[in-house]
């Protein structure tokens, strides 16, 4: 199997450094992404095929999509183009997007019946972690086919966890991103109490960094792309209301309480009612006031 050739599709931010730490750990390596700006770059590189997914369905052994959702991946595998019309024997399909885990769960039964297994694999470690080789994946699906594909996934992946059937791995990555998402809006809220009361902010992630509050905000967003004022965390105000959204909605789905999830959301929608929506979501500390006093 030394010879499986891996397909990425997405060349954003995340994909750009999945696709890189493949190339470099020398595997035969196919890409591809819908802008022809993302795809020239690989276009001049050895050991590197640019073709459609289709096309590369018929080739690889593996194919990562690394695009914004199922919808893009959807178009992906139908019609007789596609991947799924398209697919060699045993091809596995990784999906590392954030997506609904009902979704994901009728990917993969549409794509069993065509002999692909189809893994949910939530990623965390953002753009930074895409690019180090050093990204957590969340994993649901056909145990058997992560089992034997799993040692293509450790150059792009410090922690990997099988979490069970399909649609584990997205229901987990849900769950994270809503965390995750509510503990930086509750360290932008402190951190605007803190400037109130005359303290710096500087001081108050000083502070939490070596003591309770501390968390990933604390720790990399707040020192590497707001203190600095750099605004460059490298994702969009549009990916966090997406999963919190759905996390919300998988809450009631279940009957489950979302509070704090919910609050996070509600902060959201009023930032796409500024017309934030595009913008890099640590541009939400800058503008935390305005955004709190916007009316839906």
């Amino acid at each position: 199997m030394a010879q499986v050739k891996v397909g990425v599709v997405g060349l954003g931010n995340m994909g750009r450094g999945v696709a890189g730490n493949l190339h470099k750990a020398k595997i035969p390596l196919m890409v591809w992404d819908v802008a022809p700006e993302a795809r020239a770059p690989w276009k001049k590189k050895r050991g590197v095929e640019v073709i459609e997914p289709g096309e590369m369905a018929g080739q690889a052994g593996i194919i990562i999509f690394v695009v914004p959702g199922s919808p893009e991946i959807e178009e992906a595998l139908k019609g007789r183009g596609g991947v799924l019309a398209n697919a060699r024997k045993n091809l596995v399909i990784y999906d590392f997007t954030s997506s609904d885990p009902a979704v994901s769960r009728k990917i993969a039964r549409r794509a069993k019946a065509k002999g692909v297994a189809f893994l949910d694999a939530g990623m965390s470690g953002g753009a930074t972690g895409a690019a180090a080789g050093t990204l957590t994946l969340m994993i649901g699906g056909d145990e058997r086919a992560y089992r034997r594909t799993k040692r293509f996934l450790s150059p792009i992946a410090d922690n990997l966890f099988y979490l069970g059937e399909s649609g584990a791995g997205h229901a987990m990555k849900l769950i994270h991103n809503m965390v995750c998402h509510s503990i930086f809006m509750a360290t932008c809220e402190g951190g605007k109490l803190a400037e109130r009361v005359g303290l710096k902010v500087e001081d108050m992630i000083e502070v939490f960094n070596v003591s309770n509050a501390r968390s990933y905000a604390s720790q990399f967003r707040f020192p590497n792309h707001i203190l600095s004022e750099k605004w460059d965390g490298k994702s969009r105000v549009y990916n966090m209301i997406k999963d919190v959204g759905m996390a919300v909605n998988m809450g009631k789905k279940h009957r489950a309480h979302t509070v704090h999830g919910e609050a996070t959301l509600e902060f959201l929608e009023k930032a796409v009612k500024r017309g934030m929506i595009e913008k890099d979501f640590t541009l939400l500390y800058r503008d935390y006031e305005k955004v709190a006093k916007t009316r839906l």
